[in-house]
């Protein structure tokens, strides 16, 4: 039965990205705060959608970002993505240079101005991410990135790159790192969609000042110590 409202909630959050994508298409090209409405909107649905068909309850914690800052989150499924879409006023992700490509996803993730990336060209990448972030700079909002470059199961370790330190030293703004248990509830490579409390918990801020090598070393502390936490809270409630 799981499987079967999983596999219901899927198909409704693929036709509603659909229909609205191809809808709202025309408000997103006049004007970029056009495309965050209708972003926003979608992921309100699917908030909806999580809750009454796969039981499927969100809690923010912490104070949401409301001024220019980066975001330095967890990242473990397509949900945290969601998540943080609807819950920022105003974010910018860093992204794979890929996504670009996606039906729906790619359009309008270029509309609010999304910063793709090439994560097989270090060097390359580093400074075609801080040229494109400066070109965002008249639209300042929430620059999101995810310091491990990719979706990473709960409990699993991979290393942090250096990109969220050079926005963060090249930029001079406070950095909020967010944590999440998404991953125990929306896996990576699972169909099922597990009921409980998906929790997305904003941190403290990390003020600009840091040296580079102490602030990764700080958001990599408790971003991890944090999802961790959120990590056996979701066992714990099974």
């Amino acid at each position: 039965m799981l499987l079967i409202r999983s596999l219901f909630f899927d198909l409704c959050l693929y036709s509603v990205m659909l229909v609205m994508g191809i809808v709202c298409a025309p408000l997103a090209l006049v004007s970029r705060d056009g495309a965050y409405w209708a972003m926003s909107r979608y992921c309100w649905i699917v908030f909806w959608m999580m809750r009454w068909i796969v039981g499927m309850k969100l809690e923010v914690r912490g104070q949401v970002p409301q001024g220019e800052c980066i975001v330095a989150s967890k990242h473990q499924s397509f949900l945290d993505i969601i998540i943080l879409m609807g819950t920022l006023p105003r974010p910018k992700f860093v992204m794979k240079k890929e996504i670009r490509w996606t039906p729906i996803v790619g359009f309008y993730a270029g509309q609010i101005g999304c910063t793709p990336v090439d994560r097989g060209k270090r060097a390359a990448t580093m400074q075609a991410l801080v040229e494109d972030v400066e070109e965002q700079a008249e639209d300042p909002g929430q620059i999101v990135i995810y310091p491990q470059g990719t979706r990473v199961a709960p409990g699993a370790k991979l290393p942090y790159k250096v990109g969220a330190g050079v926005l963060y030293e090249r930029f001079n703004l406070p950095c909020v790192p967010a944590a999440t248990n998404a991953g125990d509830f929306w896996g990576r490579h699972s169909l099922i969609r597990r009921p409980g409390t998906v929790v997305m918990e904003f941190l403290d801020p990390i003020p600009p000042g840091l040296e580079v090598r102490n602030f990764m070393a700080q958001i990599e502390t408790v971003v991890e110590d944090a999802s961790d936490a959120l990590h056996e809270e979701a066992l714990a409630a099974r």
